[in-house]
């Protein structure tokens, strides 16, 4: 391992999260990069102290001149991976090891199999796709901007249980006071006001491992999918969640979908998920960014 900026332009710098999935992120690396040395490439592999210094290392890499950036992680660490590559045409290639893996599961790429995804990589096959763009920072995804975001908030103060079933609890705890939120939407030239359970900006359909949210979006349309839950009972919004996994939500009768290059979202106390990351509170400006991102799928 190394935190030396690169100037080798046939190195292949790899991200790599060892925690990511409850170890599975060390142990995909491990399966991962004896593929891609025997396939050629000559591979330096980094791990950044946290969040911050893993963006700082890949931007430095990217910047210096590389081959290609690999992220083996989760969406968190395919997040990282973006900033650093972003209009830069470096390709991104992916090797799942998390819990969600949306932009991966939208990719077509393998999800369970270290070693398969290694060989997409060495394919070479690249595909230039959008992102969506705040300030910033870029993502990949979807902006979360509602009631799912106030899960988020709740789940990210919580020390116990771990993984999904902290989310689960989170949900139920919020959904005892939760009431549909005022928004002020800005959709390219046109206002909207209204009362919506969540406002959900996708530059690709999926978050939160695999909940199809903005069922539909395009990775490389140029537009951002803008979908509202319009106000409904907390019995409803139960019974609703499950078709979210289908997209079959897209037929509920409040259901609402705009198609924009641009769009803010402003309600009062709402912090702004992407790529399942903290941004910050609303408002929120959003915009299209197209064929930004090379990956390697």
């Amino acid at each position: 391992m190394s935190a030396a900026a690169s100037s080798d332009p046939l190195e292949t710098v790899v991200l790599v999260n060892p925690s990511a999935g409850k170890g599975r992120g060390a142990r995909a690396a491990a399966a991962a990069l004896p593929v891609l040395e025997a396939g050629g490439h000559r591979v330096r592999v980094v791990v950044g102290r946290d969040g911050a210094d893993a963006e700082a290392r890949a931007r430095r890499a990217v910047q210096s001149g590389c081959r290609a950036l690999v992220a083996v992680g989760g969406d968190g660490l395919a997040h990282i991976a973006v900033q650093a590559v972003a209009g830069t045409g470096v390709p991104l290639g992916l090797v799942p090891a998390g819990t969600g893996n949306d932009l991966a599961r939208y990719l077509g790429l393998p999800r369970a199999d270290a070693v398969a995804a290694a060989r997409v990589i060495l394919a070479g096959r690249s595909r230039t796709i959008d992102l969506a763009r705040i300030g910033d920072r870029s993502f990949s995804t979807v902006l979360a901007a509602g009631f799912d975001a106030i899960v988020n908030e709740r789940a990210n103060t919580m020390t116990w249980p771990r993984g999904q079933m902290r989310y689960n609890l989170a949900t139920l705890a919020e959904l005892r006071t939760f009431r549909a939120l005022p928004y002020q939407l800005q959709l390219d030239d046109r206002r909207l006001s209204t009362e919506a359970m969540l406002v959900a900006v996708g530059n690709g359909p999926s978050f939160g491992g695999g909940l199809q949210i903005c069922a539909g979006a395009e990775l490389d349309d140029g537009l951002l999918d803008v979908v509202l839950i319009k106000p409904m009972s907390r019995i409803e919004l139960v019974r609703t969640y499950p078709m979210l996994f289908k997209g079959t939500h897209v037929t509920h009768p409040l259901y609402e979908r705009h198609r924009v290059r641009r769009v803010t979202v402003a309600a009062p106390g709402i912090v702004g998920y992407a790529d399942g990351e903290r941004i910050g509170r609303l408002p929120l400006t959003v915009t299209s960014m197209p064929r930004a991102l090379t990956v390697l799928a």
